[in-house]
């Protein structure tokens, strides 16, 4: 699933979450302190929680490794705002940050932000969602494009190839979110049984989404599959009662220990997990190795979808579970792989 460069360092996630804590902590030995802003899209959305566990890892770990306190500021807001990001973003450069790790919640409501952050010096990454065109040094992420099209290919696969279907998708202003969307419906047009009744869009809390969802059911009778380009639906068991696995099939990003459930029981038959631990963990390593260390990093580190199914689910539950996370049901533990 991973490679083993990537697992052997997240496995190390449990004990050195303990290490450091966000935005507190005293100097290192040499009184040298790094502070990371990390501004996510909201602090009630699970995927960001993870981020947020990995770049705790990685700030713990770089500090050992280069006698420096690198500490977290978690700067999210509660709910996506892009008005109150790039408020964020000026409360960083003003309190001192020395960079800036920003999933943006509107790209058009922040780049000004972003662009004077880093003419006032404050170097900034964007992870999960980028701002295109801004003054960012780098972005961690996937192909969203090819995100919508891993999941149109596997959900026309799941229905045979043919029925009606909605795609669920988030925020409307997300630039990630609106090419996935993009991939979703031009990948749709290889498969002439398959018509896509429209995009819903909705706040990303697990009670919208999974609202949402039922409300969409209620008004396209006859909907057999949903291509859900987030997973916020599948964050509660709304949907594991509501709907039937032999009349609907979906398949959705995110598989994190909530969402497991609907693997098991043929609701969600394929997720597409994005790893979003390592979006902290991993972009914290680049921050650091660009602002601090002065090194060169590539415009756009490449992250990569694991396809999660019943023929994987013992070891992606255990991946999970390494990565700190503490509600990973323990009956998923226990599966052969």
């Amino acid at each position: 699933m991973l490679s083993h460069s990537t697992l052997s360092r997240a496995v190390l996630a449990t004990a050195a979450v303990a290490l450091i804590s966000c935005g507190t902590g005293g100097d290192a030995a040499g009184g040298k302190t790094f502070t990371i802003a990390m501004i996510a899209k909201s602090s009630t959305n699970p995927v960001f929680l993870s981020g947020r566990q990995g770049a705790d890892v990685a700030a713990a770990e770089l500090s050992k490794a280069h006698g420096v306190t690198v500490k977290i500021d978690w700067l999210t807001p509660p709910n996506e705002d892009g008005a109150v990001q790039a408020q964020r973003i000026a409360e960083a450069v003003n309190s001192g940050a020395n960079a800036i790790l920003l999933s943006a919640s509107d790209a058009g409501k922040v780049r000004g932000a972003v662009n004077e952050a880093v003419d006032r010096g404050v170097p900034v990454m964007t992870f999960d969602s980028d701002v295109p065109d801004s003054k960012r040094f780098s972005f961690y992420g996937g192909d969203d494009f090819k995100m919508g099209t891993q999941v149109m290919d596997e959900l026309a696969a799941q229905m045979g190839g043919k029925g009606r279907i909605a795609i669920i998708a988030g925020n409307q202003n997300a630039p990630n979110l609106q090419n996935r969307v993009r991939g979703v419906r031009e990948t749709a047009t290889k498969y002439p049984g398959i018509t896509i009744v429209d995009a819903f869009y909705h706040a990303e809390t697990p009670q919208d989404a999974a609202a949402e969802v039922l409300r969409v059911k209620n008004a396209y009778p006859g909907l057999s599959g949903f291509a859900m380009i987030g997973g916020w639906a599948l964050f509660t068991r709304t949907l594991l009662t509501d709907l039937d696995p032999k009349r609907i099939k979906i398949v959705s990003i995110d598989a994190l220990p909530a969402v497991l459930p609907y693997i098991e029981r043929g609701l969600a038959p394929v997720l597409f997990a994005q790893p979003t631990y390592l979006w902290g963990y991993e972009s914290v390593k680049v921050i650091f190795d660009h602002v601090y260390l002065k090194k060169d990093v590539p415009p756009h580190v490449q992250m990569e979808l694991v396809r999660v199914s019943v023929d994987n689910l013992g070891a992606w539950a255990r991946q999970l579970k390494d990565w700190g996370f503490t509600d990973v049901d323990a009956k998923y533990l226990a599966l052969p792989k």
